[in-house]
């Protein structure tokens, strides 16, 4: 009869850790997460500005019907 082939049981290999590319990445994370701040910043600057600019849109449209009419 046949047996069944044991298997070898092995942990898996530890990653290899690279200290320039540890480097690379914690500068990239510091940038991802001023670049996040910087975002946040600016949307709501621009969503500001785009209330004025669809408000100032409106209020001209009105003026012109009311000086044509």
């Amino acid at each position: 009869m046949s047996q069944v082939r044991r298997r070898v049981l092995r942990s898996a290999p530890e990653p290899i850790v690279d200290a320039a590319q540890s480097r690379r990445q914690d500068r990239q994370r510091q940038q991802l997460a001023a670049d996040r701040l910087s975002l946040r910043r600016w949307m709501t600057r621009l969503k500001r500005a785009f209330n004025t600019v669809d408000r100032l849109h409106a209020r001209i449209a009105r003026l012109e019907r009311q000086l044509a009419g």
